[in-house]
């Protein structure tokens, strides 16, 4: 500690918010100053309620434009793309699966401050399966066909005959029952202890590479938001780079005012912890201001229009006030086996991503690696989720977010309880029609500007993976740059010769054309496998962190909290003495309270 009572990062003591506090008394006020901490709240600690509430709605900000396009997506797909109610009951649908797959992770599942959104995984699947000819929606003869034998007269709908919702049902069929047949395989993944096992095979340098092949997909995203008006989406990358790096080291003065305490300042970071907030409500004024102006495009077909704040203001009165998604509310299930085929390669996909998130959210939160009891319980319960989307009629699963876990490093607030919070705030925007609206009128270049932020965090965060790599060994070194060049090479070949493919079964082309289309795949596959065949130490390859516990590394880095994080919460005595949970690969093993009962 330095003269001024700052606490240095090199001292060995762990950092707390609330473990040493600097009071200066000037006069009758006094001064109370927060000293400089890796997280200003760990994974177990609660905030007070109402930074709760900010923080939460911070987070449930950043995923926002996933979760409109993939509901998007899935509406063009089963030939929704006009029924502005089925939209609305999808994106309904969406958020609801969302905010209860987020809450279950955190609670019940691996229990980091993960969010679960609809998989990214399942995008690439769908786009592929609206190629195929059985899903290509009615044209207009064949609608007009179709209404011949109704009451309807189609003279007058010359410009845009409606779609009938029995053809949006039978393809939203296919969709339920193929994704709840994956959602099952997924889930006994993860109930079997598969995802343990496994895992002790994926360490640090399967992971970076795996990771790293994200910016394949992430800068492409990023730039189709951004470029709707670069001028604000540099601008709130700009005001959260200010909040969140330069004035990492200067804190906000906070008037406050207690019986108790009478009137004192409280010196608190409030800049950093909701500088993503702050900077989505800076964009989002300006977009308003530069709206007003006239200096953002009026015409629709423009990119500019969705730079503007009114740009999707329509969606506030076409979106119901109450809605309620219920599992069978789109009619039967059915099962396809092109939709199958594409949802089991998503959940491959998934499975792999989320072992990879699951890893960096510990580091980013600094505690231990996940253990194999939670990776097993993360995986169950994202396949769980799954099927219950499919009950839905989602249209697709739902997985971990890296962008909300760059989030964390970029506020330091890793709280379970924030996670939980934006979980709450999802059900209800899937309830409240009127609230999910307002939200989504985000302009899409405020969008784009914060992705910079927390997408380039959350790279950094995978590439900090490497510390525990021995980079001076050229094995290492060999793997890491051949996995990561291959990543790219593939999807690039696939993508220029996309019916290169042909071993004489349609079915097989298909899977073969979209995992070679997935670079995470292609380069986590082949990191993996050149990792575990090519001779080398636990220790040069990095997997000590991961499989013998946080005493191996105990001199890089010291954690806030131990193993503990990752215990179930509630469970009674009796439970953890049983039998089954000393066999279910989804429970810790509670060996200690075992042998404190026997005594």
């Amino acid at each position: 500690m330095d003269t001024n009572g700052n606490i240095s990062p090199e001292e060995s003591v762990p950092l707390k918010i609330d473990v040493e506090k600097d009071v200066e008394k000037a006069s009758d006020v006094v001064i109370e100053n927060i000293p400089p901490v890796r997280l200003y709240y760990k994974v177990s600690e609660n905030p007070p309620l109402h930074l709760n509430i900010l923080f939460a709605i911070q987070q449930a900000l950043l995923p926002i434009a996933n979760v409109l396009s993939v509901s998007i997506i899935v509406a063009d797909l089963v030939c929704a793309s006009d029924d502005q109610e089925i939209k609305a009951q999808l994106l309904g649908t969406t958020f609801m699966m969302s905010g209860i797959s987020t809450m279950l992770m955190c609670t019940l599942g691996v229990r980091l401050p993960i969010f679960q959104g609809p998989s990214a995984g399942y995008v690439i699947p769908l786009l592929g399966l609206a190629t195929l000819k059985e899903w290509k929606c009615p044209t207009r003869d064949e609608l007009e066909t179709l209404y011949s034998n109704s009451s309807m007269n189609v003279t007058d709908l010359k410009v845009d005959l409606p779609m009938p919702r029995e053809v949006i049902y039978r393809q939203l069929g296919k969709l339920q029952g193929s994704l709840m047949v994956a959602g099952v395989i997924h889930l006994m993944i993860g109930f079997t202890g598969l995802v343990g096992a496994v895992s002790r095979f994926i360490g640090p340098i399967t992971i970076v590479p795996a990771l790293l092949l994200l910016v394949l997909y992430l800068h492409k995203i990023t730039v189709k938001f951004a470029q709707t008006y670069w001028g604000t989406a540099v601008a709130t990358t700009v005001c959260g780079l200010i909040l969140s790096l330069y004035l990492r080291a200067h804190k906000t003065p906070i008037p406050f005012w207690s019986k108790k305490r009478g009137f004192h300042i409280i010196w608190y970071p409030l800049h950093q912890v909701f500088s993503i907030l702050i900077s989505v409500i800076f964009g989002w004024i300006l977009s308003s201001i530069l709206t007003n102006a006239g200096v953002l495009s009026d015409d629709p077909t423009s990119k500019e229009y969705y730079a503007r704040t009114d740009a999707r203001t329509d969606i506030i009165f076409l979106n119901p006030w109450f809605y309620f998604p219920y599992p069978g509310q789109f009619g039967e299930s059915t099962f396809d086996a092109a939709a199958f085929a594409g949802a089991m390669v998503a959940t491959i996909m998934s499975v792999v991503d989320s072992i990879c998130d699951y890893n960096a959210c510990a580091r980013m939160c600094f505690v231990p690696f996940p253990p194999s009891h939670a990776l097993n319980r993360g995986i169950f319960w994202e396949g769980l989720m799954s099927f219950f989307a499919g009950t839905t009629g989602a249209g697709h699963a739902t997985s971990s977010y890296g962008g909300n876990i760059g989030a964390i490093g970029i506020t330091k607030v890793a709280s379970r309880r924030v996670f939980q919070g934006l979980a709450i705030i999802y059900i209800l925007f899937a309830m409240l029609g009127k609230l999910n609206a307002a939200f989504i009128t985000v302009p899409n270049s405020v969008l784009g500007g914060v992705m910079v932020l927390y997408f380039g965090i959350f790279l950094g965060i995978i590439m900090s993976n490497l510390q525990f790599v021995d980079l001076n060994n050229t094995r290492n070194l060999a793997i890491l740059g051949i996995s990561t060049l291959v990543g790219f090479m593939v999807p690039y070949y696939v993508a220029q010769n996309p019916d290169k493919i042909d071993t004489g079964n349609r079915s097989v082309d298909r899977t073969l054309t979209m995992l070679g289309s997935n670079g995470i795949f292609v380069a986590g596959l082949l990191a993996c496998f050149l990792d575990n065949t090519v001779t080398g130490t636990i220790e040069s390859r990095g997997l000590a962190a991961h499989l013998e516990g946080e005493d191996t590394i105990k001199q890089k880095i010291e954690y806030e909290e131990g193993m503990e994080v990752y215990d179930l919460p509630f469970l009674p005595q009796f439970l953890k003495n049983s039998i089954f949970i000393r066999y279910c690969p989804i429970f810790p093993k509670y060996e200690k309270e075992r042998n404190e009962a026997t005594d």
